[in-house]
Formats: C-alpha cells, sequence, structure tokens
C-alpha cells in the first residue's frame, strides 16, 4: 500500500514550479555533495546507472528531481529541485553530460531509499516559502565587497546581470563560502537574512585575505632593488 501511494504521488505531483502546485510531493533524488540554489544553472557529468536512469525517464516525461547537499557523508535536510533543459551529449556507454537549472528549495520529510522497479532513491518533501524580493541597498553593499574580494584575489567575474537584478543566490557561491556555510544560506528563507549572512561573511573574510596578499607582496618583494622613501625626522 506505501509504495501504491508513492507511485501515486510520483505520478500526479511530480512536477513543481516555482509557484508550487504541490505542497507536499514525492520526487526521485540525486544527492551530491554540492549546494544547489533556485535559478543556478549546473552542467552534469552522468555516469552511474541508477542516475541514468533518473535523467532518461524526467527528461522523457518532463518530470524535475531533487539535488539534495550531502554534508560531512551525510544527505542533508534541505536541497533544490531542479529541472533538465538540456542533455548536451550522450556518450556509447550511455554516460551523458546535461544541463539543468534550480528552481525551488524543498525540505526532506522521509527518504525513501527503495523505490520499486527503479535503480535510483526519491524522498517526500515539501517546499517552505521562500520570500525572494529583490533587497537593492543590502545588495549593492554585498556586491561592493565580493568585488573587492575578487579584487584582491585577481578575480574578474562577470555575473550576467545587472546589479539591480541579482540575488543573494546569484552571487552565494563567490563570495569565498565553505560547503557548510553555502548550505546554511540554502537554509535561510528570507532574501534580507541571507544578504545579511553574506554581509558578515564578507566583513570576516576581507581583513584575511588582505592580510595575505600583503604577506605575498612581502614575500615577492624580498630581496629586488626596491625605491623606498627615508623617514623624515622633524626637528
Amino acid at each position: 500500500m506505501r509504495f501504491r501511494f508513492l507511485n501515486k504521488l510520483y505520478e500526479y505531483c511530480n512536477i513543481v514550479v516555482v509557484n508550487v502546485v504541490c505542497m507536499i510531493n514525492f520526487i526521485p533524488i540525486f544527492p551530491l555533495e554540492i549546494v544547489v540554489y533556485p535559478g543556478e544553472q549546473v552542467n552534469l557529468h552522468i555516469f552511474e546507472d541508477r542516475y541514468k536512469q533518473l535523467i532518461n525517464e524526467c527528461y522523457a516525461e518532463k518530470k524535475s528531481f531533487g539535488i539534495p547537499a550531502v554534508i560531512n557523508s551525510s544527505v542533508a535536510e534541505f536541497g533544490t529541485l531542479v529541472r533538465i533543459t538540456e542533455i548536451a551529449e550522450v556518450y556509447d556507454d550511455g554516460r551523458m553530460d546535461i544541463h539543468t537549472q534550480g528552481i525551488s528549495v524543498f525540505r526532506i520529510l522521509e527518504v525513501v531509499k527503495s523505490i520499486p522497479n527503479k535503480l535510483y532513491s526519491g524522498a517526500i518533501v515539501n517546499y517552505p516559502h521562500n520570500e525572494e524580493y529583490l533587497q537593492l541597498n543590502m545588495m549593492r553593499q554585498v556586491i561592493s565587497a565580493i568585488r573587492e574580494l575578487h579584487k584582491l584575489l585577481k578575480i574578474n567575474k562577470d555575473f550576467k546581470k545587472a546589479d539591480e537584478q541579482l540575488s543573494s543566490y546569484d552571487v552565494a557561491h563567490h563570495a569565498g563560502l565553505t560547503l557548510q556555510e553555502e548550505y546554511e544560506l540554502l537554509g535561510l528563507f528570507r532574501e534580507d537574512q541571507r544578504l545579511e549572512y553574506l554581509k558578515r561573511h564578507l566583513t570576516k573574510i576581507l581583513p584575511m585575505v588582505a592580510g595575505v596578499e600583503s604577506i605575498k607582496d612581502k614575500i615577492k618583494f624580498n630581496g629586488h632593488f626596491r625605491e623606498l622613501k627615508g623617514f623624515n625626522f622633524d626637528f
């Protein structure tokens, strides 16, 4: 009875769009040691048989699947529903390269490890209400700090959007967060909270990075002829 119920959920309530149609549904899952954000484009190389089956079925039936984050070797509570935008290449042995895009954040209520006639696993999930209203003033501060970080690291990054169109999800991967920190941001469901998280992180790491760059410069110029102005004593 339980598997019949799950199959019905999978059949009728698998596709969830941004304006969530089903508050609770069953989805196939592809756990990975990454954090995917709504709107993010992710390229994946598929080589395991269970995920070849998952991708082929989802693509043929125009269904979405979930990528829950794997943190400390465990499937975490939160993940992101994604849709397949393109199967870019299929190799002779069935491996494939695919393009996907994040849709919405889900919370796992229960992992279903075994599904009849499927190699992959699934999960019963819900979709927490997520406020994504742009916060322009806060975003300007975050963008300024990220650009300062990139300048220190000698990185040239094009966000492919005007600053006033950027959200926390667009810039989070470029703020120097650890995987754990990226996951913590995924679990925040208000844009102002996510931006505040990024601001605090950048305020903490910018002086550290600047200090490292200063040390690198000192090491680089050690032993070179340098033009230095002598100290002038005012008597």
